[in-house]
């Protein structure tokens, strides 16, 4: 309940307690006020209690703390039926990168090689590199998918 409370704040408190409430007092209050967190354990326990029993034995794993959305997150982020934890463990974003490198580097090399022997042997290929000044008589313009 109080996790985040350090030592020497719990010492400020009881000092605090103690000017406040004084020293004969003291005693009391701390009676009441852990009667009254028992009491509201208690309800809130019995609360849970009878919203299970209404709910059926469909419910019956219902966690009240899957109701928290980062909860809830977290658990469907966790389950091992998605299979998540595989593809996040089998994905190296340095190797893909390196992959896409490589592959990016040995086709302009291919490319440059493949273009000076394209036009001087001839064979039909189409140089993707070159831009055409003027369109033959009766030849259509290329269709370009991403342009319209």
């Amino acid at each position: 309940m109080f996790n985040d409370i350090g030592p020497l704040e719990l010492v400020t408190l009881v000092v605090l307690a103690v000017l406040v409430f004084g020293p004969e007092k003291l005693p009391k209050m701390i009676q009441d006020v852990s009667r009254t967190i028992r009491k509201i354990r208690d309800f809130s326990e019995s609360a849970k209690q009878d919203i299970r029993q209404e709910l059926g034995p469909e419910f019956k794993d219902f966690e009240f703390e899957d109701l928290n959305p980062k909860t809830f997150i977290r658990k469907q982020l966790d389950n091992e039926d998605l299979g998540l934890k595989e593809i996040r463990n089998g994905f190296d974003l340095k190797k893909e990168m390196a992959e896409v490198t490589d592959a990016v580097h040995a086709r302009e090399s291919d490319a440059s090689s493949s273009s000076s022997s394209s036009s001087s042997s001839g064979s039909g290929t189409v140089d993707m590199t070159k831009k055409r000044e003027k369109l033959e008589s009766a030849e259509r313009p290329p269709f370009d998918a991403d342009a319209t």
